[in-house]
């Protein structure tokens, strides 16, 4: 194959990886939109949750493409369909709800300090994972990691559940402790 056919080649795949991931990145923003809608209306309890679940779901479908034939058109389609559903979700859920929720659950007289304190381990959870998934992926495997994935997305929904503070419908007052 000639140099330019390669270039040719390299260019196009690259400009369809990139609608692919502004596609995806479209469905962040997509679920900011839910979430910033659905807050008052289910709570922002019911929207962790449902979020944390919908995230699990997501890994999932992502796990069971690993089950395809290596590039098979089903294996895209269902890695493409998870990570579709895990953004949209993550963004409904977990990733939004976890700055509306920190600002309204502390008590006033520190509630910015709470809310530093809830994303600066937000923030340690995404640093920590970045660093880490290269190695784990590497060990581990894509399947496991993704089953680990699912299971603490699980536990994200469970925790919160259990530890829940509803502020829907409820003044930062009426919140206070």
């Amino acid at each position: 194959m000639a140099y330019a056919e390669r270039m040719a080649d390299l260019v196009s795949n690259d400009i369809i990886a990139a609608k692919g991931t502004a596609f995806l990145d479209l469905l962040l923003v997509v679920g900011i939109v839910f979430s910033v809608v659905l807050s008052d209306r289910i709570g922002r309890m019911g929207l962790q949750i449902f979020g944390f679940l919908g995230c699990a779901v997501g890994l999932l479908i992502a796990v069971v493409s690993q089950l395809c034939p290596d590039g098979s058109q089903m294996e895209l389609v269902l890695i493409f369909a998870g990570f579709m559903t895990f953004n949209f979700m993550t963004n409904l859920g977990p990733k939004a709800q976890t700055y509306l929720i920190a600002g309204e659950v502390f008590p006033t007289r520190v509630r910015g300090l709470g809310a530093g304190f809830a994303a600066s381990f937000a923030k340690i959870g995404a640093v920590t994972t970045t660093f880490l998934f290269p190695f784990l992926l590497a060990d581990i495997g894509t399947q496991i990691l993704l089953c680990v994935l699912v299971g603490t997305s699980i536990l994200g929904a469970v925790i919160t559940w259990r530890f829940q503070i509803e502020t829907k419908g409820r003044s930062l007052e009426a919140v206070e402790f």
